[in-house]
C-alpha cells in the first residue's frame, strides 16, 4: 500500500502526500454510495410496515435510487467537464449528505421516495467520475493498482451493507441507516474542499438535448428491466423498450452533431476502449445473473434460511477484496488484457461449477465455487478498469468514467432482469438463467481475447525482438 504514496519525480497526478486524504476522500463518496443500496434492501419490510404500505411500493425504495442514479451517470460525467470534477464531486457529496438527513426525517413514502430520488441524482454525481478521479491523483504508472483500490472499495461496500444494516436494525429504527451517512458524509466534505486537486474547466456549452435524450433512454432501460424482473405486463415492458431504443437513436444522432457532445463518439475509435467496454458489460451481466438466480437456487431449492444464503455469497467480495489490488499492480507491470482474460476464465469455470452444482451439496461445496467466482472477477475487473482508463486521453477520462458505470449498472440490471424472466418461464427456470450467465461470461472471455494482442506492450514486443543487436 505504501507504494502508493510514494513519490518519483516524473510523476503526474498528486504528491505523495497529498495523495492520501484525496483517496480517502473518493473511497469515503463510493463506500456510502455502495452501502446505502445493499444496506436499503434488507431494512424494505421494516420501511413497508412502518409506513403501512404493500412490500411492492416499497421496493420503490430501491428501485427509484438506482434507475435515477443510473440515468444520470453520463450527463454527471459529461458536466464535470464544464464545472471541474472537483465541485461535482463536492457538489454530490452536499446533494447526498442532505438528502440522507431527509430521508431519516421523512414519515411517509412520497416524501421519502423524494429524497431517495435526490440521493440517487448525489450518488450519481460522485460516481459517475470516481474513476477518472483516481487517474488525476495518481501517477500513471499506478493506474491498475488505482484501479484494483477501487474495486477493493466498492467490493468492501457490498461485503459490508448487509451486515451493517442487520446490525443496525438489530438495535434501531430504519431511519438510523439514513441518519449514519450525515456524520460520514460530513467528513468526506471537510477532506473533500481540502483535498480534491482543483483544474481548468472547459469553455462552451452543454449539451442539454443530450442529457434529456440520455437520461430518457436510460431511465426507460431500467424501468424496462424492473418491469421484466417483477413480471409486469409484457406490453408494459416492450413499451418502455421501444421508448429506450428510439430514445437511444435520437440520443446518437444529436452525438454526432452537437458541438460538446455528451458521449463523444470518439471514444469507441479506440478498439481497446471500445472492446473493454464490451467485455465489462457482459462480466455484468453473468454476474447480474449468478447473484439473482443462487439466492432463489440456494432458499427454494436447498432450503437454506436469508441470513445463510447471505453468508454463502461472502467469499464472492471477499475474494476480490483480496484478487484485485493484486491484479492492478500486476496490470501495471503486464499486459491488463491478458491478466483480465485470465480472471475472466477463472470466473467462467466458477460459474459453470455453480451451475453444476448437486441437490445435495454441502456448504464447503458452495463457498469454494464461490470463492472462484470472486477471485476471477478481482483479477478481472482492476485490469480491464485500467484497460479502459489507459486507452483514451486524460481530457476525455470523465467521459470514460461515466461510459464504465453506466455500462456496469446495465450489465448488472439485465442479469437481473433475465433470471425474471425465466422465473416466469417456471421449471429449470435457475440452472438455465445460471447457464446463462455462463454464456455471458464465455462470450466475454471470446471477446477479450481478441484485445489481448492490441496493448502497448504486446505491440511493442514485436518491434522489439525484430530490432538488430549492438554491432
Amino acid at each position: 500500500m505504501s507504494r502508493l504514496f510514494e513519490t518519483r519525480p516524473d510523476d503526474d497526478g498528486l504528491p505523495g502526500r497529498e495523495r492520501r486524504i484525496a483517496v480517502l476522500v473518493v473511497m469515503v463518496g463510493t463506500l456510502m454510495a455502495v452501502i446505502d443500496t445493499t444496506m436499503i434492501n434488507i431494512a424494505l419490510p421494516s420501511i413497508a410496515r412502518d409506513l403501512e404500505i404493500s412490500a411492492a411500493r416499497a421496493v420503490w425504495v430501491v428501485s427509484l435510487f438506482q434507475i435515477v442514479c443510473a440515468a444520470t451517470l453520463l450527463l454527471f460525467a459529461s458536466l464535470s467537464e464544464l464545472v471541474s470534477r472537483r465541485r461535482l464531486y463536492i457538489a454530490g457529496l452536499v446533494v447526498f449528505t442532505l438528502a440522507s438527513l431527509g430521508a431519516a426525517l421523512s414519515n411517509g413514502l412520497e416524501m421519502l421516495l423524494a429524497f431517495r430520488a435526490l440521493q440517487g441524482l448525489g450518488a450519481a454525481a460522485t460516481l459517475s467520475i470516481g474513476p477518472s478521479i483516481y487517474r488525476l491523483i495518481f501517477p500513471t504508472r499506478l493506474l491498475g493498482s488505482a484501479m484494483g483500490l477501487s474495486a477493493v472499495v466498492v467490493a468492501a461496500g457490498y461485503a459490508s451493507g448487509p451486515t451493517l444494516g442487520g446490525v443496525i436494525l438489530s438495535f434501531a429504527d430504519w431511519p438510523w441507516l439514513f441518519a449514519l451517512n450525515v456524520p460520514v458524509g460530513l467528513l468526506a466534505l471537510t477532506l473533500a474542499v481540502r483535498a480534491l486537486p482543483a483544474e481548468p474547466r472547459r469553455r462552451g456549452g452543454f449539451d442539454i438535448a443530450g442529457a434529456l435524450l440520455s437520461a430518457a433512454m436510460l431511465a426507460s432501460f431500467f424501468l424496462a428491466m424492473d418491469g421484466a424482473g417483477h413480471q409486469a405486463p409484457w406490453w408494459e415492458v416492450l413499451g418502455l423498450m421501444l421508448a429506450s431504443l428510439v430514445a437511444g437513436w435520437l440520443f446518437l444522432r444529436r452525438q454526432r452533431r452537437a458541438s460538446h457532445p455528451l458521449l463523444p463518439l470518439s471514444l469507441f475509435d479506440e478498439p481497446r476502449f471500445t472492446l473493454a467496454i464490451v467485455v465489462s458489460g457482459l462480466a455484468f451481466v453473468g454476474q447480474g445473473l449468478a447473484f439473482i438466480a443462487l439466492s432463489f437456487l440456494y432458499q427454494q431449492e436447498m432450503g437454506f434460511s436469508p441470513l445463510q444464503t447471505a453468508w454463502l455469497f461472502t467469499p464472492w467480495p471477499l475474494t476480490i477484496m483480496f484478487a484485485a489490488p493484486l491484479a492492478g499492480r500486476l496490470a501495471d507491470r503486464f499486459n491488463p488484457s491478458l491478466l483480465s482474460t485470465l480472471g475472466l476464465g477463472m470466473l467462467l469455470v466458477g460459474l459453470v461449477a455453480l451451475a453444476l452444482l448437486p441437490q445435495g451439496a454441502g456448504i464447503l461445496d458452495i463457498l469454494w465455487r464461490t470463492a472462484l467466482c470472486g477471485l476471477g472477477f478481482g483479477f478481472f475487473q482492476a485490469p480491464n478498469n485500467r484497460e479502459m482508463m489507459s486507452s483514451v486521453s486524460k481530457a476525455r477520462s470523465n467521459n470514460a468514467s461515466g461510459m464504465m458505470s453506466t455500462t456496469r449498472t446495465i450489465g448488472q440490471s439485465l442479469g437481473v432482469a433475465l433470471v425474471g424472466v425465466f422465473l416466469a418461464l417456471g421449471a429449470g427456470s435457475v440452472q438455465a438463467s445460471l447457464w446463462l450467465g455462463c454464456g455471458a461470461c464465455a462470450l466475454a472471455v471470446v471477446v477479450s481475447l481478441r484485445r489481448v494482442p492490441l496493448a502497448p506492450g504486446a505491440q511493442a514486443a514485436p518491434t522489439q525482438r525484430a530490432s538488430p543487436g549492438p554491432d
